[in-house]
This record gives C-alpha cells, sequence and structure tokens, in this order.
C-alpha cells in the first residue's frame, strides 16, 4: 500500500533524521568509511593502483574529471531514488543538498517492500553498471571506473542501515521520506 495521505488508524513509531539525530549519522558515517576502507584493498587485490597520469598537469586534471564523475554518479543515484518514488506514489519528488547528503524526498507514504526498492535501487542498479565498468575497463581506467563503485557502496551507507533498521518494523509499516529523515508509521499497537 503506498498513499498520499495517512490512513485513518496510523501514527508515528519511530523515525531516522540523518541531521539531527548525531547517533544514527555517526553510524551513517562510520558505515560508510569501512565499507570504502575494505573496498580499497579489494581493489588492490583485482588491479594493482595506478594513477593515469604522467605529469603533474594530467594528474590534475584525471582528479577533476574523477571528481566530476564522482558528482554526476551522486545525482544518477538521487535520481534513481526520485525516478521510483514518482512511480509508486504519483507524487513528483523533491531533491537536494543538506550538509554531506544529496538527497530525494517524497511527501508519500511507501509500504516496507516498496520502500526497501526505493532505497536499494541505486546501490544495485548503478553498482551493476559500474561493476560491468570495472571488468570491462582497460587497466589504466580500472581505478577511474572503481572509485566511484566505492563512492556507490559506501555513499549507500545511509540507504543501507535504514533498510537494516525496517526489518524490525510491525508489517503494516509505511515509510515517508522527505530526503534526510525518514518517518516510520503503523496502525499496530
Amino acid at each position: 500500500m503506498n498513499c498520499s495521505t495517512l490512513p485513518d488508524g496510523y501514527r508515528q513509531i519511530g523515525g531516522i533524521d540523518l541531521l539531527r539525530d548525531r547517533r544514527a549519522a555517526l553510524i551513517v558515517n562510520i558505515g560508510a568509511l569501512v565499507i570504502a576502507l575494505l573496498l580499497v584493498p579489494l581493489g588492490l587485490f583485482w588491479r594493482p593502483f595506478f594513477f593515469p597520469a604522467d605529469s603533474l598537469f594530467s594528474l590534475l586534471l584525471w582528479l577533476v574529471l574523477l571528481f566530476g564523475a564522482m558528482l554526476i554518479y551522486m545525482v544518477l543515484h538521487e535520481l534513481v531514488h526520485g525516478v521510483l518514488m514518482r512511480h509508486y506514489s504519483g507524487i513528483k519528488p523533491h531533491y537536494g543538498f543538506n550538509g554531506f547528503y544529496a538527497y530525494a524526498g517524497s511527501a508519500a507514504y511507501f509500504d516496507r517492500k516498496t520502500y526497501l526498492i526505493i532505497a536499494l535501487a541505486p546501490v544495485v542498479l548503478l553498482g551493476t553498471l559500474l561493476l560491468v565498468l570495472c571488468i570491462a575497463a582497460p587497466p589504466a581506467l580500472f581505478w577511474s571506473c572503481y572509485f566511484i563503485e566505492i563512492v556507490n557502496l559506501s555513499g549507500a551507507a545511509g540507504d543501507l542501515y535504514v533498510s537494516w533498521l525496517l526489518r524490525k518494523l510491525p508489517a503494516d509499516l509505511l515509510v515517508q521520506d522527505s530526503g534526510v529523515a525518514m518517518k516510520f508509521f503503523s496502525a499496530s499497537k
């Protein structure tokens, strides 16, 4: 059940606000760091580290292009969330950047299954695409693709954390995601 208004009998039973809840923000940020730190040795096992640059200028150019590609990835990640929010609710999502987080949010209420699809789709879809690019990339471009994959997986720490929290909540759960804060609702006593 996905809806634009909260059904009768539902009340808020919890939530998470990554801007106001320091504990949750700390968990997400430490989780992101741990994921990134675990992925670096995996990449080194796959391919030796290599800067595709032979001069200071080419190194700086590579870093600028890599940073630009990471920004494009972050926009695509939030667009995937937003497209699915709109698809499942019919309500136009909103996008923004607040503190360290880019976000897509919606006024709609999503059931657990739908919200898990919305939350995990970017890391799965874009992660698969990036994995294919890493496999297909010539050795000189592997680390360029792999750094973006690290951003993909570590940047999904918030989505993974919220998905993990949902497992303990009632079966009739509805989630409203404003972007950096999620509210959980249930009619269960």
